[in-house]
């Protein structure tokens, strides 16, 4: 269960306009140009079986040019982002999916360690010494590379959801979102508080979950996204609706992702990977309901 959740996630990470933004910083002049000319292409495209087949030559480019600048951030920060999308998104087997998580998540932490060496080890704090330090994180700049490490994590606790040591990380993960929607909730055109909503409905109400601060965030990032981000339609259905039993707003959220045109800017790969769900959700609510 936890493992789809957060797969989920991993579609707008992948998709994101930060994934390759980072990676332009490095780069210049006819080599910018290309990298640039790349993100639209793979933001606008409609095809996702391409995309899959395509990214990974990328990946190992980016992974290439760490090996003459290992503590490059805004590689680290590509690499991190890279990985983690692809290994949650387009990877079905899991003892790849752990590896690639792992990579991922190792690549987020020396990212953060490498823009401010006060947090090398972050993994290891405890939930209120995280929550203070990260008080030192107080600028706008630092929301990409926060948002990097939580995304990585995340992909990391989804690979090893079997582990409860792992499970046992979300409240870090809850607390690292709550800084990045804090500093700028816009980022991304709200993916903090899609990644906030997803956590807070991971489960039932008696067991601990909060889906109407869940249904806040994903109503947050509705907004902020100006309902163009079909994926939050589809993420709201599936953790909220679906979680409350609530089949009219399931359907209606699902419908209104079939009925809309998937063509957006920086949304368009996104878009059609909503619709798909859409469909399977679609076609799968009687037997759920």
């Amino acid at each position: 269960m936890i493992r789809s959740q957060f797969r989920v996630w991993a579609v707008v990470l992948l998709i994101g306009s930060g994934w390759m933004s980072g990676c332009s910083s490095f780069v210049s002049g006819a080599t910018k140009s290309l990298a640039n000319q790349l993100q639209t292409t793979i933001n606008e495209h409609n095809d996702p079986d391409l995309v899959k087949d395509a990214i990974p030559a990328y990946m190992v480019m980016v992974e290439s040019l760490l090996l003459s600048d290992p503590e490059n951030v805004d590689l680290l920060l590509a690499s991190a982002n890279l990985y983690s999308a692809y290994s949650a998104v387009f990877v079905n087997d899991k003892a790849r999916q752990q590896k690639l998580s792992s990579r991922a998540f190792g690549y987020g932490k020396s990212a953060i360690c490498a823009y401010d060496d006060d947090f090398c080890g972050i993994e290891n704090w405890h939930v209120a010494e995280l929550s203070q330090r990260l008080n030192d994180m107080d600028d706008e700049e630092d929301v990409a590379v926060l948002f990097a490490l939580g995304a990585s994590w995340a992909g990391w606790i989804q690979a090893h959801s079997h582990d409860f040591n792992a499970i046992g990380d979300v409240p870090k993960l809850v607390t690292i979102m709550q800084r990045v929607v804090a500093l700028d909730e816009d980022f991304q055109q709200g993916n903090g508080h899609l990644y906030l909503g997803v956590l807070a409905t991971l489960i039932p109400p008696v067991l601990g979950g909060q889906p109407e601060v869940g249904k806040r965030h994903f109503e947050k990032a509705m907004q902020l996204s100006q309902g163009k981000n079909l994926m939050v339609h589809v993420t709201y259905a599936r953790q909220y609706a679906r979680l409350l039993f609530d089949r009219e707003l399931h359907d209606e959220l699902l419908q209104k992702v079939m009925a809309a045109d998937a063509h957006a800017q920086g949304l368009t790969l996104t878009n059609w990977l909503a619709k798909q769900q859409a469909q399977q959700l679609l076609e799968d609510a009687d037997d759920y309901f």
